[in-house]
């Protein structure tokens, strides 16, 4: 099975670190987040990564080569301008052999340990053309608790929310790839179209997972992955 992995974003809130290197290439506890992400996809049985390049990619290309130190194929697509993520996923997606008629789809700078299996059995049961793996939203707040009179009883420290994102996580289809944008995001385009003919789904995921925008995400998740079996 392939993945394909969105990694050609500049990371500018991440500068001066990005200056160099794709956002995806920033290191987490002493190694990318790409890397971390290709050792996990190595892991749940896939046997291609197509690695969706642009800024930098030279970067990329060094360190991974053709991913045999890695347990699995690593193959490269090229912007020669900026496409955005759903013109990036299109433009990849002509990697893909006529007999793979489903692939994985991720954000380069995200971090989890979710099975694949249960994911990949969801959206065949579902028989859905894209599938997006949730999140809970957890809040960057402390969050008060009251009681009826109004007294405070007590704090959560950025607890879980009801609500669930997007964890930037797809298993996607023929069909979603001729129908993304040949240029601008899928989650404003194709997803919004898809979802109102019923042929969007979520599956609600509680294994770990964090997306790194910011230094103190940066921060949090090095502590996070020294903590934690490696993702």
């Amino acid at each position: 099975m392939y993945a394909l992995i969105i990694a050609g974003g500049e990371g500018e809130r991440l500068r001066p670190l990005t200056s160099d290197r794709p956002k995806p290439m920033i290191e987490v506890a002493g190694k990318p987040i790409l890397e971390y992400q290709i050792r996990w996809l190595a892991g749940e049985g896939i046997t291609d990564a197509v690695l969706l390049c642009g800024y930098k990619a030279e970067v990329i290309q060094e360190h991974f080569g053709d991913g045999s130190r890695f347990g699995l194929r690593v193959h490269y697509s090229l912007e020669e301008e900026p496409l955005g993520r759903g013109g990036a996923l299109r433009l990849g997606s002509r990697l893909l052999p006529p007999d793979e008629d489903v692939a994985l789809a991720l954000n380069g700078d995200i971090l989890t340990n979710q099975p694949l299996q249960p994911l990949l059995r969801y959206h065949r049961r579902k028989n859905a053309t894209a599938t997006v793996m949730l999140t809970r939203l957890r809040s960057p707040y402390g969050i008060a608790r009251l009681d009826r009179a109004g007294h405070i009883v007590a704090f959560d420290e950025k607890p879980l929310l009801s609500h669930w994102i997007n964890a930037g996580l797809y298993v996607l289809t023929r069909e979603f790839f001729r129908r993304a944008p040949q240029r601008g995001d899928h989650e404003t385009t194709t997803f919004p179209e898809l979802a109102a003919e019923g042929k969007l789904f979520g599956y609600r995921s509680r294994a770990y997972w964090r997306t790194v925008d910011t230094f103190k995400d940066l921060t949090e998740a090095a502590a996070e992955v020294r903590e934690m079996a490696p993702v």
